[in-house]
């Protein structure tokens, strides 16, 4: 581990500071980021033969329990109320992972790895844009050392793609694959991850994957500046085979921010 719980320095928290909004994208993401343990089953059936790789699964594993574990912990101290055992018990319910597949999801190891690596580059920049927009001491630490871990892992999953790249020669096909890893974001992990972290059962309001898909979202991406969206393309491309600082991915940048800006003043006007 990089680092523990016991070098956050809780006692300079301050409930003055936390933006509830905020805190309900940091509700669901601890929520998230505990469910790893079920993608580590996962992985290490579909890399069975490689001792290496599912030693770097499970040491991700625990790295992605810790900040479960660690965001939880803020969480509670913006809100006493906050029962992330609950919450976590009915997300389970609604976010279910194949773990007996034998075989990658994505058709190949080589499109796994770069699946990880395009969500790895969004956590790594979520986690920054909390850093960077939160004004709460405590938490702008913790989203410090949560999104040099993201990073980290991105690294981790790119060197073990390189082992694998022969089975994707295509930029092309490669590419595919990170588009429709982003795109999977509208599925019910973070909807049904701010759902159940934010809602409790005696609330009285029923699940809807689109309504709190938007609802996460809402408060998600108006932590985002400019800055947090170039790097974000920029890893997904790498991971996809493209220069980083190429043209092309420079173009991506541009339209990938406009696109954020105008989903960010829509989803401003929504009531949840």
């Amino acid at each position: 581990m990089r680092w523990t719980l016991e070098k956050i320095d809780w006692d300079v928290f301050d409930a003055s500071k936390v933006d509830r909004e905020t805190l309900e994208a940091v509700k669901a993401a601890s929520l998230v980021e505990a469910n790893a343990p079920d993608y580590v089953s996962y992985l290490c059936n579909v890399f069975h033969d490689s001792a290496e790789i599912q030693e770097d699964i499970r040491q991700w594993g625990r790295e992605e329990a810790q900040h479960g574990r660690a965001l939880a912990k803020w969480c509670k101290l913006a809100d006493p109320a906050f029962d992330f055992d609950t919450a976590f018990e009915r997300f389970r319910e609604i976010q279910n992972i194949e773990t007996g597949a034998i075989e990658s999801v994505r058709g190949s190891r080589a499109g796994e790895m770069i699946a990880r690596c395009v969500v790895e580059s969004g956590t790594s920049s979520f986690y920054t844009a909390i850093k960077d927009a939160t004004d709460e001491p405590c938490l702008r630490q913790l989203a410090t050392y949560v999104a040099a871990d993201e990073f980290a892992h991105y690294r981790l999953f790119y060197e073990s793609f390189k082992k694998y790249q022969g089975e994707l020669p295509s930029i092309f096909q490669r590419i595919m694959i990170a588009v429709g890893r982003v795109n999977e974001a509208d599925d019910d992990e973070l909807s049904g991850a701010f759902y159940c972290a934010n809602y409790t059962e005696k609330s009285g309001v029923a699940y809807d994957r689109k309504t709190f898909a938007n609802a996460y979202q809402k408060r998600a991406l108006a932590l985002y500046r400019r800055q947090h969206i170039d790097r974000l393309i920029s890893m997904v491309a790498k991971a996809g085979g493209l220069q980083p600082q190429g043209r092309l991915v420079r173009l991506a940048c541009s339209f990938a921010w406009t696109f954020f800006a105008i989903k960010q003043r829509q989803l401003a006007k929504t009531a949840v």
